[in-house]
């Protein structure tokens, strides 16, 4: 009742409201109840409490808009932004967004409900317990030295990687070592080679640090290396590719092209950016050894994450760098991020010792790969044969759906997000004007019994509007 009163203004702003006391009386309720009214009222801004003053009504006036807010900082004397402020600023909109909760059919997220949790919380309590005072100081800032062991026997098994554990740069994320990477490599300006299509948080990391991105097309046998003969590719100090499932394609790059890529990079003076996301999923059924294995001259960058395999609010992964690279990029670490938190990384280092890894990984590729077929019978049966469900040549955790060119991918990913299902536009993927349209949609965090229904009424969603 007060709240309206004060909204509607039957109470003008500066009244004194009378004492919990004399209310609770007048209102035959109990003056507790009345505590909690005015401390609600003034915790949302409609009472100002003051003790000996009593409860005065305060009006809410309505905020700015945001274009009248931004008018009025125009006027303010504020220093330019930087160029390289101003690049990020303008190409964060190839972000997709992680901001909304919603998990059907989000690209980039493992099989969430089968985490084992209590292990890892066992694994958490008992860090907990048993710190020592000297664990809450600064940690190494590329990564505490036994989880990088581990790390290194782990790609050794995995991927046929042999490296030094000190190679190993233990970061938030492959956005973060893209970032570290270009900032320690490129000068605005300089020219950098991409996969066409790509992540399109690549595209974005490295145009925010100005660098000139130089396509290179994708067939069914990985990136076209031959391509990278023509233009301003043999000025390229950098190229990203992600050979083991070509994101979004599904494609695996052959052999032959991994090894001729190397050859590239040796003649050109050039760092290959490896980045095997999900590599557990991609190279279990059909293993092609990783470049960074194949490489004799250290031309390679190696970078994975543990984010689309285990959960994405853990924020750890992982590059192993060139010798060449070590010392600048752990100096641009100290000057920023610092380090991951230790307490993560002793827990994923126990979560690796004790083997619940190994036993994830196995349970993570049977469960998406049921939910996989389920996924595809569902969508062909409800969607028109417009919208083709692409074939992965390895298996991936997000699949990729073309639509005819006339669709705007981004309208329909709109569509299906005001309905709370999420997908990721294909057409943010290319780096060049001619853009192709499309759905790529995660699978893998959503339980059997969901993804029927979901399909269902994202196929109505489509069906409706186009």
């Amino acid at each position: 009742m007060l709240k309206v009163q004060i909204i509607n203004t039957d109470l003008p702003e500066g009244t004194l409201l009378p004492a919990t006391r004399v209310l609770a009386k007048e209102l035959e309720l109990s003056r507790t109840t009345v505590n909690r009214a005015y401390e609600l009222l003034r915790l949302e801004g409609y009472l100002d409490s003051h003790q000996g003053s009593g409860h005065v009504v305060k009006h809410i006036h309505e905020k700015k808009s945001v274009l009248s807010f931004n008018e009025e900082l125009a006027q303010r004397n504020y220093p330019d932004l930087s160029e390289t402020g101003k690049s990020f600023l303008n190409n964060v909109s190839l972000i997709n967004s992680t901001d909304d909760k919603s998990i059907a059919f989000r690209p980039g997220l493992p099989p969430l409900d089968i985490f084992p949790v209590s292990h890892w919380k066992n694994l958490s309590n008992q860090y907990w317990r048993y710190i020592k005072t000297s664990a809450l100081s600064y940690s190494p800032s590329s990564g505490i030295e036994q989880l990088k062991r581990n790390i290194a026997n782990y790609v050794n098994l995995t991927r046929g990687i042999k490296c030094d554990y000190r190679q190993i740069i233990i970061v938030s994320g492959s956005l973060q070592s893209l970032y570290l990477i270009g900032s320690a490599v490129l000068n605005p300006g300089d020219y950098m080679s991409v996969e066409n299509p790509t992540f399109p948080n690549v595209n974005s990391i490295f145009k925010g640090l100005r660098a000139q991105l130089q396509p290179v097309n994708v067939d069914e046998s990985g990136l076209k290396v031959e391509d990278l003969q023509s233009g301003n590719h043999a000025q390229s100090k950098l190229i990203h590719c992600t050979p083991s499932c070509h994101y979004p394609t599904g494609v695996q790059m052959t052999l032959e092209r991994r090894q001729a890529l190397l050859k590239w990079a040796n003649e050109n003076g050039s760092f290959i950016i490896e980045n095997d996301y999900e590599h557990e999923v991609h190279n279990y059924d059909h293993p092609i050894p990783s470049i960074y294995s194949l490489d004799q001259n250290e031309r390679t960058i190696y970078l994975s994450t543990f984010n689309r395999l285990l959960h994405p609010s853990i924020r750890l992964g992982y590059m192993i760098l060139p010798v060449y690279l070590l010392e600048p990029i752990e100096a641009l670490l100290k000057h920023s991020h610092r380090f991951v938190p230790p307490s993560i990384q002793v827990v994923l280092n126990q979560f690796i010792e004790r083997n619940h890894l190994h036993k994830h990984v196995k349970k993570v590729i049977e469960v998406s790969k049921e939910r996989e077929v389920l996924f595809r019978e569902q969508f062909t049966e409800a969607f028109p044969d417009s919208v083709q469900l692409k074939t992965n040549q390895t298996h991936s955790l997000h699949l990729l759906a073309e639509l005819q060119p006339a669709i705007n991918d981004r309208d329909v990913v709109n569509l299906f997000a005001k309905n709370n299902i999420i997908t990721h536009a294909y057409s943010k993927c290319f780096s060049t004007p001619e853009k192709k349209q499309g759905l790529i949609m995660g699978y893998s965090s959503v339980r059997s019994p969901v993804i029927k229904n979901k399909i269902q009424h994202m196929a109505d969603l489509y069906n409706k509007a186009f």
